[in-house]
């Protein structure tokens, strides 16, 4: 196998979807983006993994409008974009899923999964008495469900009734019901058991199957080898490189990630 460059694509790049090139972002004397580039693709699934400080989560919110570089560009769809705020981002087709979840736990399913953008009624109880088309959103958020094919015991349940996995999927399937060019998961499955984990993995890649292409940011490196098709790493502020879990082992994204191993030593003895 070929090494990998440090910074480089383990493929040759193809319908790029979102597109970052040399974010720097500092904050006095410390630097959290050093220059870094990044790439999405069309129907992928991206990890982006890093030790603790290597400059994941500003990255991530660069890339969602919640941090604003000081300098470099954010393309989508080949065309600049500057994002003043989340809001922005999510206009554009960017939807994202914290780690917090921002679930609201006294409401039911339909109502989370469209928080903050609540249907009205169509005509005069809409427009004057400014009636929501509760039917309308249930039956949506039924259809949503079904078709990720994520089982949950009603959609008129409480989400404080949920367990920890089931709220993660509502989280999930509201970004999937939204978002029109990609899906950010941030941590999906912290936290969880076993097949809680496999309940939000499998919603990944039923979001995948959709066409949506979707960025993974986790710590947990069996989930990213048995989900991912390529994987960021993200070194002191920087991309280290991008890698495919087909050519390299975990133990080879490790050493680059922690400055164990230059990029060009983690050839990956399952690659031949």
């Amino acid at each position: 196998m070929a090494p990998v460059e440090p910074g480089t694509q383990a493929t040759a790049p193809a319908g790029v979807i979102l597109e970052a090139r040399n974010l720097v972002k500092r904050y006095g004397h410390v630097t959290a983006l050093d220059g870094v580039d990044f790439e999405l693709r069309s129907g992928e699934i991206l990890a982006v993994v890093g030790d603790n400080g290597a400059g994941k989560s500003s990255l991530i919110k660069a890339l969602t409008g919640a941090l604003i570089p000081d300098s470099g560009e954010i393309l989508l769809d080949g065309h600049p974009v500057h994002f003043k705020g989340p809001l922005e981002a999510r206009k554009l087709g960017i939807e994202t899923v914290y780690q917090d979840l921002a679930v609201a736990a006294a409401l039911d399913i339909a109502s989370n999964l469209f928080l903050g953008r609540e249907r009205r009624r169509q005509g005069f109880l809409g427009n004057v008495l400014r009636m929501l088309d509760k039917k309308g959103m249930r039956a949506e958020a039924e259809r949503s469900m079904a078709d990720l094919k994520f089982r949950l015991p009603s959609i008129n349940s409480a989400v404080e009734s949920l367990s920890g996995g089931q709220r993660q999927g509502v989280a999930v399937a509201r970004a999937a019901l939204f978002a029109k060019k990609l899906a950010i998961m941030d941590e999906p499955t912290a936290a969880l058991g076993v097949r809680e984990t496999g309940q939000v993995l499998d919603l990944i890649r039923a979001i995948r199957q959709r066409g949506l292409p979707v960025v993974l940011i986790s710590h947990n490196m069996p989930n990213v080898f048995e989900i991912a098709d390529r994987i960021h790493i993200m070194r002191l502020g920087r991309r280290a490189a991008v890698v495919s879990p087909k050519t390299h082992s975990m133990a080879d994204v490790v050493a680059i990630m922690t400055g164990a191993a230059k990029v060009e030593e983690a050839a990956s003895p399952q690659a031949g």
